[in-house]
């Protein structure tokens, strides 16, 4: 079974940031218990901490069933040689298991903390997949893993339809979905991330939903997408306004959660990745994963 077969076959899985707060042999232990949840994939940024595909091998090693995912591996943290190797090896070793999901990350984050000059997006990664497509390669491992790009903008998302298996949005709404579907067309994988408050009250998931979009609404390339959203200029104070926190982050029950992701589906996603926010951003929310791991079950 292709990584993409297993994607569209258990439809949800988890995306998270928090196993960066763990030690590599808990990460391990904590990858190992999702596997046997029966999530579908896990997925994690590359930001300041762990580097992606030495991530993704370590992750693999742990488990037997999950696809994992880099969502994703910036672009400008390695070279495209470098990158061709590594995909081809973690792939050999497990195949079916592992995408590589590929980003230009963000200005701020390029140019001041990796010092390096920030391209206009859709440029840099069109170069960035030719130098990919082009690279010299004398290593055994024939196969290359499947490629999904990050991507919100319609221009984004046909370099994803035109050049690898598809893409994979980051915090986008049903609409947005639906959406991307129609510019994919039918064929490429489309894996959307949905942040989600598990059993909270009204207050507290709202301070979750605006600590956890207090980075992202002073990028531009997630307010440029809201705005071909419908939102306006106001709904992007530090944190987002509540508008933009009931948009993006679902809170309610195992039901609520399960009607959110099923919005998605329908819409046209292949997988939907849940990233759920605990009491704050480095909480491991084990507990919220074992509890929406059966209404996750039930969509499949």
């Amino acid at each position: 079974m292709t990584a993409a077969d297993a994607l569209r076959s258990n439809r949800t899985g988890l995306w998270t940031g928090s196993l960066e707060t763990l030690s590599g042999p808990l990460a391990q232990d904590a990858a190992a218990e999702i596997d046997a949840l029966g999530y579908g994939s896990l997925w994690y940024g590359e930001a300041y901490g762990r580097e992606a595909f030495s991530t993704a091998q370590a992750l693999l090693a742990a488990t037997d069933n999950l696809v994992v995912g880099s969502g994703i591996a910036n672009i400008y943290g390695r070279g495209a040689m470098t990158t061709n190797g590594a995909i081809r090896l973690i792939e050999s070793l497990t195949p079916g298991r592992f995408v590589a999901g590929l980003g230009v990350s963000h200005k701020p984050l390029v140019e001041r903390d990796r010092k390096e000059t920030y391209l206009p997006p859709v440029q840099a990664m069109g170069d960035y997949l030719d130098a990919l497509d082009t690279s010299p390669y004398f290593g055994a491992d024939a196969v290359r893993p499947p490629i999904v790009l990050a991507a919100l903008g319609p221009k984004m998302l046909g370099l994803a339809r035109d050049r690898t298996a598809g893409a994979h949005p980051y915090l986008v709404t049903p609409l947005h979905t639906a959406s991307a579907r129609g510019t994919l067309g039918p064929d490429p994988l489309l894996i959307v991330e949905q942040a989600v408050v598990l059993d909270q009250d009204r207050d507290e998931a709202l301070r979750r939903a605006h600590d956890h979009l207090t980075i992202y609404t002073g990028l531009p390339n997630y307010r440029n997408n809201w705005l071909r959203q419908g939102f306006v200029e106001e709904d992007f104070v530090k944190g987002g306004s509540e508008r933009l926190a009931d948009a993006l982050v679902v809170q309610g029950d195992e039901a609520a959660i399960a009607a959110r992701v099923r919005e998605h589906l329908d819409a046209g996603a292949d997988h939907v990745l849940l990233q759920v926010l605990g009491t704050d951003l480095g909480q491991v929310p084990m507990d919220e994963w074992r509890q929406l791991a059966p209404a996750m079950a039930d969509l499949n």
